[in-house]
């Protein structure tokens, strides 16, 4: 227990491996006290042959959530010991199933006995602690159905690692980063086409001198992910969002959320009431991120990019 205060929460599932562990010992030995040849990790078969009637494996498997092979091992072992008889032919014949057998059935009654001690012996546990641990595990496991600890890990760590990205205004010497991040993602997937090279070789020209912002986001200091607001003239909409691009190092630390943030903001600084982007439905992240930023999908409108297949709006009035 000692080691479980030094670790703290990051053992929880050395600890409950232990706790486990040491009840399935426990176990072992009530059976025995109970003079019944019986192993634990057998009881989730039995329980569900004792209650509901012979089965298939696979009808076992998934009321126990485990895995076919494992279930047809733990028969196999059953069928040894003598308790249950596999490949026995159901109603329409055409399934073979698995069911208790006369001594099966006799030691189902014997367990119900030894299962009345037990669970009084675990109501006073209940009773003279302070949590109620079954309670908790019902909870613990709705918690994991809902998320995982995996994918609270990685929020975790994104939201760390966010920590150390800073959104800058562009400066001259952010241009040949500029251009970088945006060629190796659009080369990845497409080829440059003539209105990339003008934004991205001119940015000043293109974009900057004409109204637009550019956003760069540092991580440790190294520009790892760009945004651009370019001004329209349009009667619909006051900005085009563009060339965002997140160097794929950097994926994981929530940098385009940051970015988009902070180029909709500017957006807002500037008046500006719509804002408009172009996409491709290949690239599902970014397409993910923009529906999370709030833009909602249009058409109809004609675009300069032949890797274009969607366009999308973002109202700011609303």
């Amino acid at each position: 227990m000692d080691l479980f205060e030094k670790t703290g929460k990051i053992a929880l599932g050395i600890r409950l491996r232990f706790m486990a562990s040491n009840i399935t010992e426990e176990a072992a030995k009530i059976y025995e006290l109970y003079g019944v040849d019986f192993l634990p990790k057998w009881f989730p078969v039995f329980f569900v042959l004792s209650e509901g009637g012979s089965k298939t494996i696979t009808e076992i498997a998934e009321e126990i959530g485990h895995s076919q092979p494992s279930v047809t091992k733990i028969i196999k072992e059953m069928t040894n010991a003598g308790l249950v008889k596999d490949n026995q032919q159901s109603d329409d014949k055409r399934r073979n199933i698995t069911g208790l057998t006369e001594k099966g059935k006799e030691l189902s009654e014997n367990i119900k006995i030894q299962c009345t001690d037990i669970d009084h012996a675990i109501d006073e546990m209940i009773d003279e602690a302070t949590h109620n641990l079954w309670e908790a595990l019902a909870e613990w496991e709705h918690l994991f159905e809902q998320k995982s600890l995996l994918s609270r890990v990685k929020e975790q760590k994104k939201a760390r690692e966010s920590k150390n990205v800073k959104i800058v205004d562009y400066d001259p010497k952010y241009q040949s980063a500029f251009k970088a991040l945006n060629e190796e993602w659009i080369s990845a997937y497409f080829e440059m086409e003539d209105a990339d090279y003008k934004a991205l070789d001119n940015p000043e020209e293109y974009i900057l001198n004409k109204g637009g912002k550019i956003l760069v986001a540092l991580y440790n200091e190294e520009p790892l992910g760009v945004c651009a607001l370019i001004k329209m003239d349009d009667p619909d909409y006051d900005f085009e969002l563009a060339k965002m691009a997140v160097s794929p190092k950097a994926q994981g630390k929530n940098i385009g959320w940051l970015l988009g943030q902070a180029i909709i903001s500017k957006a807002k600084e500037s008046g500006a009431s719509k804002i408009y982007l172009e996409s491709n439905t290949i690239l599902k992240p970014a397409i993910n991120l923009y529906y999370k930023l709030g833009f909602q999908k249009v058409s109809g409108r004609s675009t300069p990019y032949q890797r274009c297949n969607i366009q999308m709006e973002l109202d700011l009035k609303n």
